[in-house]
């Protein structure tokens, strides 16, 4: 599946809520994976703020579960390839990587990794998906005109 618009990706992510994740580590319990976007976006914000792909690939993430339900390992691949046309490479590729078994080769690759991880325990209030949708459009717009260039 391909997403085809941004409204088309907020209405998969709202479609999230009440949805749980399995584990992705061991002794990971499952997650709301709404509420687990959105706390992995924010912490992505809190430390790299003026990384919006990085921020959104961890707002995105979570939406392999409900692209290819009970079947784990394509979940990372689903997400790449559902946002790559529309959010571009690097936010589908560093989905990509996001695997539990996956190899790391970067730093934000990592830093993903580590904000899934706490976001799974996390508790806090990490705001609502609308406040989400102007960088989404920035991104989804951007990437727009890029492709349009090659």
């Amino acid at each position: 599946m391909e997403l085809r618009g941004v409204e088309e990706l907020m209405d998969l992510l709202y479609a999230c809520r009440g949805a749980f994740g399995g584990p992705g580590f061991p002794g990971d319990r499952p997650v709301d994976l709404h509420q687990h976007a959105l706390r992995t976006a924010a912490l992505l914000r809190r430390s790299r703020p003026a990384d919006k792909e990085l921020q959104v690939a961890g707002l995105v993430h979570a939406i392999g579960p409900l692209l290819r339900p009970g079947d784990r390992t394509a979940h990372p691949d689903c997400a790449a390839d559902a946002v790559r046309s529309l959010l571009g490479e690097r936010v589908a590729g560093l989905i990509r990587a996001h695997r539990p078994d996956g190899r790391l080769t970067d730093d934000d690759q990592l830093r993903l990794r580590q904000a899934d991880e706490e976001a799974r325990h996390a508790t806090f209030d990490a705001g609502v998906l609308e406040d989400w949708r102007t960088v989404l459009e920035l991104l989804a717009a951007r990437n727009s005109r890029l492709g349009a260039v090659d």
